[in-house]
């Protein structure tokens, strides 16, 4: 049975003090959520954003952070020699906050 891709998921992400929030997932396609946060292009955080709509984010590194939410989109079973998925792959699914540590 495939997987169907049906409306484009969509989320408002916000930020108060060191703690991340997102809203509603609509047209959510219940695969894996989570939230990607990077700094200086790098991402140094892949958390499951599914259970919690909130995300405690109190890395002092300084830097040019940025956070957006993410959620798995599987076309395949193809992998690489690495394990790697070549298809499927995760997608931003809402705004993205930048900030500067």
């Amino acid at each position: 049975m495939d997987q169907r891709f049906e409306g484009t998921p969509k989320a408002e992400i916000r930020q108060e003090g060191q703690k991340l929030i997102r809203g509603e997932v609509t047209n959510d396609w219940g695969s894996q959520l989570i939230w990607n946060v990077l700094r200086n292009g790098e991402s140094v955080a892949r958390v499951s954003a599914r259970a919690n709509d909130s995300l405690d984010f109190a890395d002092k590194t300084p830097g040019k952070y940025e956070a957006v939410l993410q959620m798995f989109q599987y076309e395949g079973y193809e992998k690489d020699k690495d394990g790697k998925y070549t298809k499927s792959k995760f997608v931003d699914v809402s705004n993205k906050l930048n900030w500067m540590v």
